[in-house]
This record gives C-alpha cells, structure tokens and sequence, in this order.
C-alpha cells in the first residue's frame, strides 16, 4: 500500500527532471527561421565567430549566426552555412506576403467557438419553427373533411364475389369437397 502512494511523487520527479533535461540540450543541427512580413531571418545551428553563408551560389561570410533575407520574393531558394569543414544545408521555400497578419491561437479559437454558438443558434432556430409548424397540414392534397367519420366503402358490383352471409349457404354449397 505505501508503494502506490510513492509511485504518483515518482512519477512527477521523472517527468520534472526529463523536462529539465531537454531543456538544457540544444538541438544540433537545426536551423531556425523566423518569417515577418516579406523578411526571413535563418539562424545557423554552428557557433562561431565567422560562419559563411551560401544563398544559391552567392556567398558571404558573417561574423553572426542569423542570415537575414529582406524582401524575398517567396522563391525556393538552396541555402547553407559552412564553418571549416561542417556544412548544413537548408531547402527554403517559404511563402511570405506584404500584407499578411499571423493569428495567435487565442484568435483562432475565438473564431472557432463564435462559429460554432452561431451554427447551434441556427439549429435551435429551425428546429422551434419547423416544431410549431408540424401540427398544420396543407388541405389543397387531401379532399376529405378531418373531423367526419370515413364512410363504408361502394358496395362490390359482382354479386358472385360477395362474403358469404349467414343464412345465404345455398350458393356456395356446391364448391364443398366431393366425397369418393
């Protein structure tokens, strides 16, 4: 029994210190791109004083880290960074526009949830008048009056076919069985 009450603390120390742990690691080998507007800034995962940069066969070499694109056009472009004998290369193909505004998620949740109140509104809507209209019915397709009793039926013209009456055997008698 007091080992299921540690397991719970256990469990949080492990996810506290993992947390932690990859926190303290940076990831080798990524680049970062940050895109505002129609500028794209790349950051090089090598650290160095002096990084070359190489943006689709034109070099330059910076004493920074980041490589910052102004008005890019939304090309693909082949990008890398070199120091020595390390090289990371980059694939580039980002769509940038003058006017475009990024949402931040508490925006597009909003959207979402004013959408879906509006939907259900709408729902409730059809559903209380399409409610209030069920018990009308058009009489332009039914010629009977509602409140009368319905009548017998004509009679059936063929007397041979009518149901067999008590006290009227005699003209069926002769369909009975032939004894042998």
């Amino acid at each position: 029994m007091r080992l299921e009450q540690c397991l719970p603390l256990l469990g949080l120390l492990l996810c506290s210190v993992g947390t932690t742990a990859q926190q303290d690691e940076e990831p080798e080998g990524e680049f970062l791109v940050e895109i505002s507007g129609t500028t794209v800034t790349i950051t090089c995962p090598l650290e160095d004083e002096v990084i070359q940069w190489d943006l689709s066969g034109k070099s330059q070499d910076t004493k920074d880290r980041k490589f910052v694109i102004k008005d890019h056009d939304s090309t693909p472009a082949n990008l890398s960074c070199s120091l020595g004998k390390k090289k990371h290369q980059l694939y580039l193909n980002a769509k940038v526009c003058a006017t475009c505004e990024e949402l931040d998620a508490l925006t597009v949740a909003g959207i979402i949830t004013a959408d879906l109140l509006i939907t259900l509104g709408v729902l409730i809507l059809v559903y209380y008048f399409s409610k209030s209209r069920r018990g009308r019915a058009s009489s332009a397709g039914d010629s009977r009056p509602r409140g009368q009793k319905m009548q017998r039926p004509p009679p059936v013209p063929n007397p041979d076919y009518e149901p067999i009456r008590k006290g009227q055997r005699e003209v069926y008698a002769g369909l009975a069985p032939r004894a042998i």
